[in-house]
């Protein structure tokens, strides 16, 4: 099972063939041999972690591919996507610092980009629910998906509660969220708004068109408006502590109704008709009446 699960990430990945997928660290020259297992994405490799642990332990016996890459001519510093063969051209320039670098951040937006799923949605008191996602009660949503990644989002009701965000501050690539601590933070005019993640893992992708335009969360939250995808540490937990199918619909209605009862005490009148399209900017059309940091508090720091 577990070699069909690596045949299938390299297949999606589309590097290169079984009989030729070595180890950037043998690619090097730093080891005789070692074959890659975790489809090149060195940023959630263990054997790459363990590694790089062991250059701290001994002090220079060890020797980095990053380092043997570091002291070659520019023209012989292939970036790891050209050594691997993902690439035909593409020479570093950025230090093998991959976690924060743009080209690759490109790419792996671009796998996956393309390999988002068809989303179904329906409307449950009033807002957009997605079914076959895991909802954490902060209203932050993570979909597994192929390969065992982890896409992380905001769902349609903190979208409609907060407006559309001027910008959007999420973590670096190769970072840690953790469940239940702040994962990401969207800002309204000065006003940040902390969402809890989901689910601990390693960020591999962040999805650089919403963090250029943080409006395109609202117009599609379950799909193109994804904020994060990371490799989970320990997803089989995890997951038993966020809601699933019928409890997170349950959940929603009850939230609902809870934001309906804070309105109307406030308001005088419900967001919507029964069974009608809820405004699209709560906030907006509330400011006057409740603070952003009780709205924030009360929905999505729990």
């Amino acid at each position: 099972m577990k070699a069909r699960t690596i045949e299938k990430r390299q297949n999606k990945v589309k590097v290169f063939s079984a009989a030729d997928n070595q180890c950037i660290w043998m690619k090097a020259g730093v080891i005789n041999f070692k074959l890659c297992d975790n489809a090149y994405d060195c940023l959630s490799c263990p054997f790459d972690k363990a590694m790089s642990r062991s250059l701290k332990q001994k002090k220079g016996e060890v020797v980095s591919w990053r380092q043997v890459q570091r002291k070659k001519a520019y023209d012989g510093k292939e970036c790891r996507h050209m050594l691997t063969g993902r690439v035909r051209y593409h020479f570093c320039s950025n230090s093998y610092r991959c976690n924060t670098c743009e080209f690759d951040q490109t790419l792996d937006e671009a796998d996956f980009s393309a390999a988002q799923p068809a989303i179904r949605t329906r409307k449950v008191a009033g807002f957009s629910f997605a079914d076959d996602y895991y909802y954490h009660k902060g209203h932050a949503w993570a979909r597994v998906e192929y390969g065992g990644f982890v896409r992380l989002g905001i769902d349609d009701f903190a979208s409609r509660l907060l407006g559309s965000p001027g910008e959007l501050q999420v973590p670096r690539l190769g970072s840690h969220v953790e469940q239940t601590k702040v994962g990401w933070t969207l800002i309204r005019k000065g006003k940040p708004a902390s969402v809890l993640a989901p689910m601990t893992g390693v960020v591999v992708a962040t999805n650089q068109k919403v963090l250029h335009d943080p409006h395109a969360i609202g117009s599609d939250p379950f799909g193109d408006g994804w904020l994060l995808v990371i490799q989970p540490v320990d997803m089989k937990k995890e997951v038993k502590n966020l809601l699933f199918r019928a409890d997170s619909e349950a959940w929603l209605e009850s939230e609902a109704g809870r934001l309906n009862e804070l309105v109307m005490n406030t308001y005088g009148r419900p967001l919507a008709a029964t069974g009608g399209e809820v405004v699209d900017d709560i906030y907006g059309n509330i400011s006057h009446l409740i603070s952003w940091e009780d709205l924030v508090h009360e929905f999505l720091l729990t």
